[in-house]
């Protein structure tokens, strides 16, 4: 009897905008915090090579763990891109009358006009990265970065998505605040400007690896 009531309450609930932007709310939430893990890893890679192959090992000693966070990290990203999209195309469909948000901070700015296409952006460049990472055959995680990066053409894409990455973000970590219903007058500039500079942040240091790996030739040596 209680999962007759539980799933097609929840059922109903994903029926409604609401519903569906407090699942894009958590699951954005869950991506943030692998995304910051992620950078974490990452940021080794200026400590030189032994560090950042020592956390390529540390990670893979994990052993059977990574295939299932691997699949929970996809599971989550799938969520949110299908009910991304749902809310886009809904809001496409009642654009005559849709709610637009009002103030300064948050509302009808570049990085929520571009949400759809920096969200494909990204997408489109995961899987390039998983293609490029998962199947190379460098004898270490440090040169199979040096090796790719050290490339004009795919630097400057790794650049450029990660720049679409930075804008994807900026708005998308205002609009956690908002679903989680933390917006206030007094506050929202200050949220406004916390979330940019802390995608801002993100995306510089993400994109300092490849601009590194093409422009020092003695990085990750």
């Amino acid at each position: 009897m209680i999962n007759g009531v539980i799933v097609p309450g929840m059922i109903n609930a994903l029926k409604s905008s609401i519903g569906r932007k407090n699942v894009m709310a958590i699951t954005g939430l869950l991506l943030a915090l692998f995304l910051l893990t992620h950078l974490l890893g990452n940021s080794s890679a200026f400590l030189g090579r032994e560090a950042f192959n020592a956390y390529a090992e540390r990670l893979h000693s994990l052993g059977p763990l990574i295939p299932v966070f691997e699949a929970g990290l996809i599971l989550v990203f799938l969520l949110h891109v299908y009910f991304g999209l749902s809310l886009y195309f809904e809001n496409l469909e009642a654009r005559p009358s849709r709610y637009e948000v009002g103030g300064t901070a948050g509302g009808k700015t570049l990085a929520s006009r571009t949400m759809p296409y920096t969200g494909l952006l990204v997408l489109v460049f995961i899987f390039h990265h998983l293609a490029r990472f998962y199947f190379g055959d460098s004898p270490s995680v440090s040169d199979l970065v040096r090796d790719n990066l050290s490339k004009p053409v795919t630097a400057g894409y790794y650049i450029f998505s990660l720049l679409a990455l930075t804008l994807h973000t900026s708005h998308g970590f205002w609009s956690m605040f908002q679903t989680a219903g933390l917006n206030h007058p007094k506050y929202d500039v200050l949220i406004d400007r916390l979330t940019l500079a802390a995608s801002i942040i993100i995306g510089t240091v993400f994109m300092m690896i490849p601009a590194l790996a093409l422009f020092w030739p003695d990085f990750l040596r």
